[in-house]
C-alpha cells in the first residue's frame, strides 16, 4: 500500500526538466550571465541615443543656403559681430551704424589731409627760410647766402632713408631680406622725383610769377595722362571736367590773392623747365601706384616704398654734390651758421614725415587724390597767411576757392551714395536670398 500511494504521489507531481545551466561549470555560468547583460545593456544604450542621433542629422546643411543649422559652434549675434571687432574698425562700427566703411575712409583721408599740409606748410616755410637768410660770411660762402640747395635735397633723403630703415626693420625683422620689391623698381621715381626738384629750381629764374602758378595748378590732369600711359588707366570723362574745374580754381584764387615782388620775365627755356617739371612729378606719384599695383598692397608698405625711393634718390643726388663740390662749401658754411643747420634739420624732419603721409596716401586712394591734396596746398597757404598777416580775399579769389571746394564736396557726395548704393544692393540680395 506504502509503495502504491508513494508511485501515486510520483505520477501526480511534474517532473521539472534539468536545466542546461546546471550540467555547465559555476564559471561558465558566469561568463555567460554577464554577456547576456551587457548585451542588454548595449541595447537600451541604442535605444537611448536614438534622440541624439535624430538631433545630430538636424544639425546637418540647410538645404537652401547650405550653412549649418544648430551646428555647435554658436553664430554671433549682433553685439557679438561688433564685439569681434577691434581698433579703428569696432570705434566706427559702433558710432556710425549707416556706412562704417565709408567714414573710417573720410577718417584716413582727413589724417592724410593734414598729415601733408601740415608737414609741407612747414617745410615750404623752412626752404624759404634757409634759401632767402643771410647767414653769417664765411670765406668760401662771402655773400652769407646758403650755398647748395642741392644739399637741402640730399639731408632730406639723408633722414628718410634713416626713418625708413628702422621703421622697416622694426616691422618686417630685416631692411631689406623681405622686400618683395626690388630696390631697382624704385630707381625710376626716384630719378624722376630729383629730376622734377631741379627743374622746379631751374624755372623760378626765367618764368614769371602767373606762369609759375598756372603750371603749378595744373598737375592733376598731366597726372591722369600718365596713369594711362604708365598703367592703362581709362578715367571717366566727368573726371577730366572736375579736374579742369579744379585746375581753373586754384589759378583763379592764387593769382588774385597774392603777387610776386619781382615779375620776371617768361623765356621759353623757363618754360621747358616748367613742362619738365610737370612731366616728371606727374611720373613719380604713377610710378609709385604702379609698385604697388604690381607687387600687391600687401607686399609693399610706406615705409618700404618711402625706403626704396629715398635709397635711390640719395645716391642720385651724392653724386651731383660730389661732381659739383658742394660737400666741402657746404660743411664750412654749416660749422660757421649753427642757425642754417637747424633749419635744415627741421627741413629734413618734415619732409620725413610728409614723405609717409605722400607714400601712405598714393597706396589707400591713388595718385589723383594726393595730386588733388598737394594742388589745394597753396591756397591753404594763402588762407593761413591771410589769417595770420590781415590780407584780404578779393570776391574774385574767394570764388576760386568756392569754385575748388565745391568741386571736391561734390566728389566725397558722390562716392558716400556709391558705397550706399551698394550696401542697399548687397542688404537686398541677401534678403531674397534668405
Amino acid at each position: 500500500i506504502s509503495l502504491e500511494l508513494h508511485m501515486a504521489t510520483r505520477r501526480r507531481t511534474p517532473i521539472e526538466p534539468k536545466s542546461k545551466s546546471s550540467s555547465m561549470p559555476r564559471q561558465v555560468q558566469r561568463n555567460n550571465k554577464n554577456i547576456m547583460s551587457e548585451a542588454d545593456s548595449n541595447k537600451d544604450d541604442s535605444e537611448s541615443m536614438k534622440p541624439l542621433l535624430i538631433d545630430t542629422d538636424a544639425k546637418g546643411d540647410d538645404p537652401e543656403s547650405g550653412t549649418p543649422i544648430n551646428s555647435s559652434t554658436e553664430q554671433p549675434t549682433s553685439g557679438g559681430g561688433e564685439s569681434s571687432l577691434t581698433g579703428i574698425d569696432a570705434f566706427f562700427a559702433h558710432h556710425f551704424h549707416s556706412n562704417p566703411e565709408f567714414f573710417k575712409q573720410a577718417f584716413k583721408f582727413l589724417m592724410c589731409f593734414i598729415g601733408l599740409q601740415a608737414s609741407y606748410l612747414t617745410w615750404g616755410y623752412m626752404q624759404e627760410l634757409i634759401m632767402t637768410t643771410k647767414f653769417k660770411e664765411t670765406p668760401l660762402v662771402p655773400n652769407g647766402m646758403f650755398p647748395s640747395a642741392a644739399f637741402c635735397v640730399f639731408s632730406n633723403r639723408f633722414l628718410a632713408v634713416l626713418v625708413a630703415m628702422v621703421a622697416v626693420k622694426l616691422k618686417h625683422g630685416a631692411i631689406f631680406a623681405n622686400n618683395k620689391a626690388p630696390l631697382v623698381a624704385f630707381t625710376p621715381c626716384a630719378l624722376s622725383n630729383t629730376m622734377s626738384s631741379w627743374s622746379q629750381y631751374a624755372s623760378l629764374k626765367y618764368v614769371s610769377f602767373p606762369v609759375q602758378t598756372v603750371f603749378k595748378s595744373s598737375k592733376i590732369i598731366p597726372v591722369m595722362v600718365m596713369g594711362k600711359v604708365l598703367k592703362g588707366t581709362i578715367y571717366p570723362s566727368s573726371q577730366y571736367v572736375e579736374a579742369l574745374l579744379i585746375t581753373f580754381g586754384v589759378a583763379i584764387f592764387s593769382l588774385l590773392s597774392k603777387s610776386s615782388d619781382k615779375e620776371n620775365e617768361t623765356e621759353l627755356l623757363g618754360l621747358v623747365f616748367l613742362v619738365m617739371y610737370i612731366s616728371f612729378d606727374s611720373f613719380t606719384s604713377q610710378w609709385q601706384s604702379k609698385i604697388y599695383t604690381q607687387y600687391g598692397k600687401e607686399n609693399v608698405d610706406p615705409y618700404q616704398m618711402m625706403l626704396g625711393v629715398n635709397v635711390s634718390a640719395i645716391c642720385i643726388t651724392t653724386a651731383g654734390l660730389i661732381i659739383t663740390g658742394d660737400f666741402p662749401v657746404v660743411f664750412e658754411f654749416l660749422s660757421h651758421n649753427p642757425q642754417a643747420l637747424r633749419y635744415n634739420i627741421i627741413t629734413a624732419i618734415t619732409s620725413a614725415s610728409g614723405q609717409l603721409c605722400i607714400f601712405y596716401t598714393i597706396k589707400e586712394f591713388g595718385p589723383i587724390v594726393f595730386t588733388i591734396i598737394m594742388t589745394t596746398r597753396q591756397m591753404i597757404s594763402i588762407c593761413i597767411s591771410a589769417v595770420l598777416f590781415g590780407h584780404v580775399i578779393s570776391y574774385k579769389a574767394a570764388f576760386g576757392a568756392f569754385l575748388v571746394f565745391g568741386v571736391l564736396f561734390y566728389q566725397i557726395r558722390n562716392k558716400y551714395n556709391a558705397r550706399m548704393h551698394g550696401k542697399r544692393t548687397k542688404s537686398d540680395a541677401t534678403t531674397q536670398k534668405s
